[in-house]
């Protein structure tokens, strides 16, 4: 009778849509509908709560610190802080990850994930025998098979503060078709903002905010279907860079579009130290094919601008940089491939007054023919100051929050922008975000 009654409460408060108890959700009957299990009135913990969860459902979590690290393996769940600068997943230090995404339709919404020592959000198809989520450094090194391990789907990321990580703040790699958007990255010992590894990635990446880490946005071997647009990416050692990597799966790098974003005053020493070297540059493009640079404003970057390099035996190739706002920075472009892999077919248009090395080059790449084949010139590089401990990088400001977190809908499927939205996006104010950001110039 006792079991029978329990059996008839779950069913009824599913279907109203009500949270339940911490036992209920592995017992609800088989098309119950989605529920909303709350953390910690109906589960004590986030791992618990995402264990039971079904397709749908929603776990919503108070304000709390939560000191675990959370595994989302079953599709279709909404993981979401009730408010997003107090619901704080800390690592203190010493464990791996915060969330790890191995299922499709997954998002990460409205809280805060801090002190990990490799990433914050790790979204990827890459596991382990156990079926963890495999990251860059995770689990030592080890080179994605994209046969063995297909990309996750569907994935979305948004209103999180990801902050004093020791490798990346948000990181997807193996993912594709998802959102990252509307979040805070600060503190990242490799960068705030990862996609790597992905062909087509078909990934929107809009209006975040990364400052204080090694690289603001880092792309590996991330082609087909990415859209950097409307973010913001300052007071880093670099800003954004986009490679072809030997040590990745699908190389080369191709076809993505960095637009309508501010890339300014990258030269910020309360960060982690670069593992290459880099300081002071706006955008970097090693070995990357056919990328489109739009309408950022890049400024302020006391190395360069802009800087197109070769990546060992690959060379920079058809990469299109137009109608950009360059000022302020040591150099604004720069054309660096090597006699080894000399580049062609990258092209410069409607940018404004620049300085560029070598000398006529933006003249004599108008687009779309570009330049003819051949090296570049060594630019001026800065010397790259000592950096933080990524524990020490200073704290975040309070992030605005999700709108009504307990009643939004869940919702991962996003389109990407139309052509069209991406030709009409216009060249940011140097404001832009300023209110999310804690780093000054």
């Amino acid at each position: 009778m006792r079991s029978t009654m329990a059996m008839t409460v779950v069913l009824v408060m599913a279907l109203a849509g009500c949270s339940v108890s911490d036992e209920d959700p592995a017992r609800r009957p088989a098309g119950s509908g989605p529920v909303t299990i709350r953390v910690p009135a109906d589960a004590a913990t986030i791992s618990a709560a995402v264990g039971a969860a079904r397709p749908g459902d929603l776990v919503l979590v108070s304000p709390g610190v939560y000191r675990e690290k959370v595994r989302i393996t079953r599709p279709g769940v909404t993981l979401r802080g009730a408010d997003r600068n107090k619901v704080v997943i800390d690592g203190e230090g010493k464990r791996s990850d915060g969330v790890v995404v191995t299922a499709a339709g997954v998002s990460v919404e409205n809280l805060t994930v801090t002190r990990h020592l490799f990433n914050g959000v790790l979204v990827t198809g890459m596991t382990d025998e156990s079926g963890t989520g495999i990251g860059r450094g995770s689990d030592g090194y080890q080179t994605l098979d994209p046969k063995r391990f297909p990309p996750v789907r569907d994935f979305a990321v948004r209103y999180v503060t990801a902050s004093n990580n020791g490798l990346y703040g948000i990181y997807a790699f193996d993912a594709t078709a998802g959102v990252i958007e509307d979040n805070y990255a600060s503190g990242g010992a490799d960068s705030g903002f990862y996609v790597g590894q992905c062909k087509p990635c078909d990934t929107v990446v809009r209006r975040n905010v990364a400052e204080r880490n090694a690289v603001g946005f880092e792309n590996a071997n991330a082609s087909g279907g990415l859209y950097v647009v409307g973010n913001r990416f300052t007071a880093n050692r670099v800003g954004l860079t986009i490679a072809s990597n030997y040590q990745e799966a699908l190389i080369p790098q191709q076809q993505s579009v960095v637009a309508g974003n501010l890339i300014g005053y990258n030269d910020q020493q309360s960060s982690p130290a670069h593992a290459e070297g880099g300081f002071g540059i706006g955008v970097g493009i090693s070995g990357g094919r056919d990328n489109l640079i739009a309408r950022n404003r890049i400024a302020g970057n006391p190395a360069a601008g802009v800087v197109l390099a070769s990546a060992e035996d690959l060379a920079p190739l058809g990469n299109r940089v137009l109608g950009n706002t360059l000022e302020g920075n040591g150099l604004d472009v720069a054309y660096a491939a090597s006699a080894r892999a000399p580049g062609e077919r990258n092209c410069f248009d409607g940018n404004s007054p620049a300085t560029e090395a070598p000398a006529g080059l933006l003249a004599a790449a108008p687009c779309p023919a570009g330049n003819a084949k051949g090296p570049g010139v060594p630019y001026p590089q800065l010397r790259q100051p000592g950096g933080l401990s990524f524990l020490e990088v200073p704290a975040p400001p309070d992030q605005p929050g999700m709108p009504d977190p307990a009643r939004m809908p869940a919702q991962v499927k996003v389109l990407p922008p139309s052509q069209a939205e991406i030709d009409s996006l216009p060249v940011p104010d140097a404001a832009l975000f300023a209110d999310r950001a804690g780093a000054s110039r």
